[in-house]
């Protein structure tokens, strides 16, 4: 895969498809494969006659591992993603961020709304303004040495997921305790762009993506049913909705 340097960090990326770029922007533990490529993602936008980019966040993927907290956060990836999209000589996209990659993707489009045509926030509703908890329990169970050892629900399951993906754990506990800049209510209306916010019904860790809807003042909402944070993202409907959003030519 390619790399490029964003202000001296080396950041992976894929670029397939021609046609209108939307750039993909990945959670928290994953990467642009995983989040992806995997479960049909690329493929789908590809043949919907798309330019499809998309992101290892710094400490994912095939990116650049830090293990210090001070590199990492929402804004600080937000500008590696708008340097790619620079590097590739992008002047605007459509942007898709799931989860971690939502919030991501929220300060890509409040602090260069001029390079964002329209975006989806997949897996991160009301939570992308009072956060989704404490991280310490997550980044704990990344360092603890066994498994078997991490009585954390929701630590355990970031750990497990971080084995199956082969990552670093030591720089996503960094990641996961780097300093954790908020997005108010005043800073979510003014995103003046078309808005997708596509959450699972049985998502526990969103929060509600109709009440961050509401606060957008052109947005709408998408429900995955039967979904929860971890399985929502290669689903049918999601990816349906996705599309239809995509191709709405009055939005």
């Amino acid at each position: 895969m390619p790399q490029f340097e964003a202000d001296g960090v080396k950041i992976a990326y894929l670029d397939e498809g021609e046609g209108d770029p939307i750039l993909l922007i990945h959670g928290f533990a994953s990467n642009k494969q995983v989040n992806w490529q995997y479960p049909g993602w690329v493929d789908l936008l590809v043949k919907d006659g798309r330019r499809v980019i998309a992101i290892d966040n710094r400490g994912h993927g095939d990116s650049q591992k830090f293990h210090d907290p001070d590199a990492y956060g929402a804004p600080i990836m937000a500008e590696d993603a708008r340097r790619l999209l620079d590097h590739l000589d992008v002047e605007r996209a459509d942007v898709m961020g799931y989860s971690m990659g939502a919030r991501i993707s929220a300060f890509l489009t409040l602090n260069h709304p001029d390079r964002v045509r329209r975006a989806v926030f997949s897996g991160l509703g009301y939570g992308m303004i009072t956060g989704i908890g404490d991280p310490e329990p997550i980044a704990a169970a990344l360092e603890t040495d066994r498994i078997q050892d991490i009585g954390d629900r929701a630590g355990r399951a970031f750990r497990a997921f971080a084995e199956q993906t082969g990552s670093d754990r030591l720089a996503l506990a960094a990641c996961m305790r780097s300093s954790r800049q908020k997005i108010s209510e005043e800073d979510v209306k003014r995103i003046d762009r078309p808005v997708l916010v596509a959450v699972g019904t049985k998502d526990d860790i969103a929060g509600s993506p109709h009440k961050l809807a509401e606060l957008i003042p052109h947005a709408e909402v998408l429900e995955i049913p039967g979904r929860d944070h971890m399985v929502a993202v290669g689903d049918k409907v999601h990816k349906q909705g996705v599309l239809a959003f995509l191709n709405n030519i009055d939005a």
